[in-house]
């Protein structure tokens, strides 16, 4: 079992077993907390916890984030203790990590340009699962399985 994760607030973990072809999406475990007196979404270490805790997880690729133009201090920050909480959960399970950069996975997969390459790359990959893509804020679950299936084809393991 591969666990692919793209570690945004929008993100999803995907989970991919290549030996018996099943595939697990799940948007990013998420709550709405009131901060300062405004609201925001942090990531539940919790409730990802719950998605790995004994699944028999033999790897996860994560993919690398990094600052964007015109992002803020707060959203990278915000990113930044997501990715801290999804290293420390995965570290609790002594599961092994790879950071991925987004380039690397999409140009191995044959991934088109565009926000929606990643959706239709993956619909075309698991058409059982192309209901779980077909939105356009899907994106994060195409991301998440495109990288689980990277990591499953090209990884360490392969």
């Amino acid at each position: 079992m591969i666990v692919g994760i793209d570690p945004g607030l929008s993100g999803a973990i995907a989970l991919y077993d290549g030996v018996n072809g099943t595939l697990e999406v799940h948007d990013m475990p998420v709550v709405e907390m009131l901060r300062n007196g405004k609201k925001k979404r942090e990531v539940v270490a919790a409730l990802v916890a719950d998605l790995v805790a004994g699944r028999g997880i033999t790897a996860a690729y994560l993919e690398r984030v990094g600052a964007m133009p015109g992002q803020g201090v707060t959203s990278m920050f915000s990113l930044g203790r997501s990715v801290g909480i999804i290293e420390g959960v995965l570290g609790a399970y002594e599961i092994p990590v790879t950071i991925v950069p987004p380039r690397t996975w999409q140009k191995a997969l044959d991934v088109r340009d565009g926000k929606d390459g990643a959706r239709e790359r993956a619909m075309a990959l698991f058409p059982q699962h192309s209901a779980q893509f077909k939105r356009v804020k899907d994106d994060g679950r195409a991301d998440a399985t495109l990288i689980a299936f990277y990591g499953h084809k090209h990884g360490v393991n392969a």
